[in-house]
């Protein structure tokens, strides 16, 4: 089989979403009166998928969600404003860093509330996995996060891989 062609690299500016903001209102809260951490995942997923879609150049889909660090809760009266860039792209996957600020109505102070990292597959027409184009990291910052990636990637299969040894040798239960 032969090798497809390279496709051309893509800087993380071309894909990067900056500044998306959502208003919290009362139906988004919890019952501690702060922002259901539920949907502020689906947002981070949503928004991760765009970026995605972007660098690959059509659908992709989530296969994973490392590293959910919630640090600080968004509550009643809050703006979010949500950033997504992809860190790294391997032959068919790529992962997107998301971080999710929270600000009074109005402006002032931003608080960092959420940092995540996703891992997407690039698809074609038959649900199978097709190739993304490399990503050229311009600044110092994401030159850094494009070595935590191949880190956080090494140690996803690394993972994988241990537990696949381990059930292997578990006694199969009924």
């Amino acid at each position: 089989m032969e090798n497809p062609p390279l496709l051309p690299a893509k800087t993380v500016a071309s894909s990067i979403v900056r500044e998306q903001v959502y208003m919290v209102f009362p139906n988004d809260l919890n019952s501690n009166d702060t922002v259901f951490g539920g949907l502020i995942m689906a947002h981070m997923d949503r928004l991760a998928a765009v970026v995605a879609d972007r660098h690959a150049g059509g659908v992709t889909v989530t296969v994973s969600v490392d590293a959910v660090h919630f640090m600080a809760p968004a509550q009643r009266g809050d703006v979010l404003v949500m950033h997504a860039a992809v860190n790294r792209a391997w032959r068919s996957s790529m992962e997107v860093g998301v971080r999710i600020e929270a600000e009074a109505i109005g402006g002032g102070p931003r608080r960092h509330i959420l940092s995540a990292y996703l891992s997407f597959v690039a698809v074609d027409p038959n649900g199978r996995p097709r190739p993304v184009p490399p990503l050229l990291t311009e600044t110092p910052d994401e030159k850094r996060r494009y070595a935590e990636a191949d880190l956080r990637r090494a140690n996803r299969l690394q993972n994988a891989e241990s537990l696949k040894a381990l059930r292997a040798s578990s006694p199969k239960q009924d």
